[in-house]
């Protein structure tokens, strides 16, 4: 069973490949560190609001469509 954190994980790996961004670059833009986002993006992690903020603003997009992509699959 997969879970939402996975799918959210999936959603932004998806994005951050979409706009060319290593999880590295990704990690400086937010003020985290890469094996966090590492973590999110293997469903490990769940976002705080801050951080799923801040990956929405570096990915170009709204935290609020990230979660309504993940909630769509």
């Amino acid at each position: 069973m997969t879970t939402f954190e996975q799918i959210l994980g999936q959603v932004i790996a998806e994005q951050r490949r979409k706009v060319g961004l290593s999880q590295e670059a990704l990690a400086d833009l937010c003020g985290v560190h890469a094996t966090y986002i590492s973590q999110l993006e293997r469903g490990l992690k769940s976002p705080t609001v801050r951080v799923l903020r801040g990956i929405a603003k570096a990915l170009g997009t709204l935290g609020s469509k990230l979660l309504a992509a993940a909630e769509a699959q």
